[in-house]
């Protein structure tokens, strides 16, 4: 009897079980489902259906995320100064954006070169149409991971929201990468008579409605099984300006900021292999078994990671993992699988998995913790201000990657006229899989470098930490 007695004393007060953990993967399940196919795909769709030039794409990104610099801090003050509702303060947007960010995401890969062949007018058409659907994205973005951090203050709770999210991240990012080809995707001929495969608009299309849909699905079934259990403010006086100061001032935000400019700039340039499978190995089916290679290594150590957070600490674990994904990147570049070797190419993909898996499931964790740092160095509660710096960092990562990959492809010679119907093309497709090597193994190795011998919240020194939080909490809630 005193033995249950105890446990029950020992027992976190806003300890979470699972199926609420599993109801805030489904956001991030929408979340993917969404974005996971615009940053896979948009680019082929304008390349390869709109024929815009390499270029002019690579401008586009850049100059859409630009306006990102505006955006995401705007959000972030928005968000952080609106007084909790009888919803929360977070959860009432997954609500109010969910339909709007599926449709700016489905009018995205609508083909207006069906109506004009006018090229100003399509790039006008791709402007508006990606700015809007960037504005709405992080519009339910940054709510949704601030809603993390209020959801519970439990050090373990929050690792399982992580590795929870991670799942949910998976389901909805594997969605796409796995079936999309299957459908995007039509055969054809090239001038010498061999059977290529060509986007298809229609299909391209139909995918983005069914993606539009699910996203819709899983972001109100995470608003109607997830609730704020951390009391926020209900009259709000943030001061983002000191928000912002300490920010830079605080090394664990700014190595979390770097680390998520690698991180997610990685992600999006992976999405370049669609031109390696395409134009390198000549089979696009490969898509799907490199989707593979990347998530099921992510499966297979999900049930796992909480525990080995739990005995070794967030950053000690994400250090390994980077480690053994940088040496994989870089054996990738130095083995360069022939075209008759795309086994090769996929075993590599899968090591580099297995070790990235660590820093996927760990991440949003490692987010909550900087937060809660900085709340304790600062005393100023700014959930949403730092998410959404750090929503920034990784568009930023996005942009540099999409704009420095599509530049290097140019580099090498890829002519939309010449390659969206050709399949193998001597020196061209040499130059994508040098791009599409090179650059991954530098990055891992960054975040190798940046999480081993920068970021300072070890085990030990993030205990006292949690402590405070919770007594804070405490004190809010009283």
């Amino acid at each position: 009897m005193k033995d249950k007695k105890a446990k029950t004393e020992n027992q976190h007060p806003n300890k979470i079980g699972i199926k609420e953990a599993a109801g805030y993967a489904l956001g991030d399940g929408g979340n993917l489902f969404v974005l996971t196919y615009v940053s896979s795909f948009l680019k082929v769709f304008y390349t390869d259906v709109l024929k815009i030039p390499t270029q002019k794409v690579a401008t586009l990104f850049l100059v859409t995320r630009l306006w990102d610099a505006v955006n995401d801090p705007l959000w972030g003050a928005i968000v952080a100064k609106r007084p909790p509702g009888k919803d929360g303060k977070y959860r009432p947007y997954l609500k109010w954006i969910a339909i709007p960010v599926a449709l700016a995401e489905l009018i995205c890969f609508y083909d207006i070169s069906k109506h004009t062949d006018n090229m100003l007018v399509i790039m006008i058409f791709a402007y508006v149409t990606y700015i809007s659907f960037g504005m709405l994205y992080t519009g339910i973005n940054v709510p949704f991971g601030s809603l993390a951090s209020v959801i519970t203050d439990d050090p373990n709770g929050r690792t399982l929201l992580s590795t929870f999210r991670a799942i949910g991240g998976g389901i909805g990012g594997a969605a796409p990468l796995l079936i999309a080809p299957l459908i995007i995707y039509t055969k054809s001929k090239d001038a010498n008579g061999n059977v290529i495969n060509v986007a298809d608009s229609n299909g391209m299309f139909f995918f983005a409605l069914a993606m539009s849909v699910c996203a819709v699905l899983f972001y109100f079934a995470c608003y109607g099984t997830t609730r704020e259990r951390v009391k926020s403010d209900v009259n709000p006086n943030v001061n983002v300006g000191a928000a912002y100061k300490a920010m830079i001032k605080s090394r664990p935000f700014m190595v979390l900021a770097f680390t998520g400019v690698l991180i997610s700039g990685q992600l999006q340039f992976a999405s370049l292999n669609q031109y390696l499978y395409k134009n390198y190995f000549c089979n696009t089916n490969l898509s799907i078994i490199g989707s593979i290679a990347q998530y099921l290594p992510m499966a297979l150590m999900i049930p796992v990671t909480p525990m080995l957070v739990k005995k070794y600490g967030k950053k000690e674990l994400a250090g390994f993992g980077s480690m053994f994904a940088a040496a994989a990147a870089i054996a990738c570049y130095v083995l360069k699988p022939k075209p008759d070797q795309p086994w090769l190419f996929m075993v590599l993909l899968f090591i580099i998995g297995f070790g990235y898996s660590f820093v996927s499931i760990t991440n949003w964790a490692v987010v909550a913790d900087v937060i809660d740092y900085q709340f304790v160095k600062t005393g100023i509660k700014s959930e949403s201000t730092i998410y959404a710096v750090y929503t920034f960092c990784r568009k930023l990562g996005q942009t540099i990657a999409d704009y420095g990959g599509l530049m290097l492809l140019s580099k090498v010679g890829y002519e939309v006229d010449k390659m969206s119907n050709a399949g193998y093309v001597s020196g061209v497709s040499e130059g994508i899989l040098k791009v599409c090597t090179i650059i991954p193994a530098i990055t891992y190795t960054l975040i190798w470098l940046l999480y081993r011998f920068g970021y300072p919240l070890t085990k030990e020194k993030l205990e006292p930490i949690y402590e405070k939080v919770h007594e804070s909490n405490e004190i809010v809630s009283e």
